[in-house]
């Protein structure tokens, strides 16, 4: 199990998207965060910086890292963007 937190930016991005489809988003994501083994439903990304991945939830991308102290495991969330926009940002 994960503790989510979301950043300022994925905030932002989440206002600007339809509501349902923010709501289908938030409710992925918190299923995801329920899983003992996130990374059967997530990919590496290359050229990004350590420890990032991003989830596919229909058209969009969740941009996240993974964080374990201890017993403790967070679940960043970075960015949520269209497919069409999300490789184009350089955090």
């Amino acid at each position: 199990m994960y503790k989510i937190i979301y950043s300022k930016n994925s905030v932002k991005d989440l206002r600007k998207i339809d509501k349902t489809i923010a709501q289908r988003i938030i409710k992925k994501v918190f299923f995801f965060s329920k899983q003992k083994d996130i990374s059967k439903f997530s990919k590496p990304l290359k050229g990004f910086g350590n420890n990032r991945y991003r989830f596919r939830i229909g058209d969009y991308r969740v941009i996240f890292k993974v964080n374990s102290t201890g017993e403790v495991r967070i679940l960043m969330i970075l960015n949520i963007k269209h497919r069409k926009e999300i490789y184009n940002f350089s955090n």
